[in-house]
């Protein structure tokens, strides 16, 4: 399943790479891609994971995670 998180704060290429890289981390996430121009990211997963575990990744990456959706 493909999820957009709609995120606050990201400006530049490495806050999009400090995201992708905590959610990376996730299992089951098969690739993370950041835009700090829409403030989303888009992820690919390969198996179940939780919306829960995805808004944890973005905020441990120290951004805010407003909402994740089904892509």
């Amino acid at each position: 399943m493909d999820y957009i998180i709609k995120t606050e704060g990201l400006h530049c290429g490495h806050c999009e790479a400090s995201v992708e890289t905590e959610l990376m981390k996730v299992a089951g996430v098969a690739d993370a891609d950041a835009d700090h121009d829409t403030n989303t990211v888009e992820v690919t997963c390969t198996g179940e994971v939780a919306p829960s575990e995805l808004m944890a990744a973005v905020e441990a990456a120290g951004f805010k995670a407003l909402s994740v959706e089904a892509a």
